[in-house]
């Protein structure tokens, strides 16, 4: 177990701890890394989006259309200018093109789409180990 080379606990106690964390839901699940590269989504952006509106219903339904779009990885709702931050994978910048006009601009109440393009990752990380300390 690679956590009992970095935590001085045994590999017994550690399974422990473990899956008392599971069972508080402090760890929800388990995730594989993917490689975009590897399946052919070069492309990663960053969609700022602005509804008509604020109203309840309106909301629920960007909700669930945004949960339902293949192309969005993340969705975010936001406190402050942007009502929504989306993370966008695609193949290149025509299928963003593709997906700009067939998933997003259709999503419910849209009244603005701004578009930020990521030329590379920098970091990206999960939650540290060190969090997860009592």
């Amino acid at each position: 177990m690679q956590l009992a080379e970095r935590i001085p606990l045994s590999p017994t106690a550690i399974a422990r701890r473990i899956k008392g964390l599971e069972e508080q839901g402090v760890i929800e699940g388990y995730q594989a890394r993917i490689s975009r590269a590897a399946l052919g989504l070069e492309m990663f952006a960053i969609v700022q989006v602005s509804l008509k509106s604020q109203d309840a219903d309106l909301l629920r339904a960007f909700d669930k259309a945004a949960a339902a779009s293949p192309s969005i990885v993340a969705c975010y709702l936001m406190a402050g200018e942007d009502d929504y931050i989306l993370m966008v994978l695609a193949k290149s910048l025509s299928d963003f093109e593709r997906i700009h006009k067939e998933e997003l601009s259709k999503l419910p109440g849209v009244s603005q789409l701004k578009s930020n393009f990521a030329l590379r990752e920098v970091s990206a990380r999960m939650l540290p180990v060190s969090a997860l300390a009592p």
